[in-house]
């Protein structure tokens, strides 16, 4: 007989949290791409995936938003090196 590990469900709140946490995921890995050097993105998605995987246990919604912000800034930083190599 195999156990299986049941989680709560998460209320809409949670979800609709979630989902805006997968998006910023994706946008930034979506923007390392446009990373010239194979080496730089290799480091910039090993460094993203690491620090979203150190921080998924966070069940607070406050600070959950401000690391997005965080993020968020981290990923609008990054646009703009990558706009200004490209100009």
């Amino acid at each position: 007989m195999t156990s299986t590990i049941r989680t709560p469900a998460m209320n809409l709140k949670q979800f609709m949290l979630r989902q805006q946490v997968l998006k910023l995921y994706r946008d930034i890995l979506r923007a390392i791409k446009e990373v010239p050097s194979k080496e730089d993105q290799k480091y910039l998605k090993d460094w993203a995936k690491s620090d979203f995987i150190a921080n998924k246990h966070h069940t607070d919604e406050v600070t959950i938003k401000m690391m997005m912000k965080h993020g968020e800034r981290s990923l609008k930083e990054l646009q703009q090196s990558l706009g200004m190599s490209r100009g």
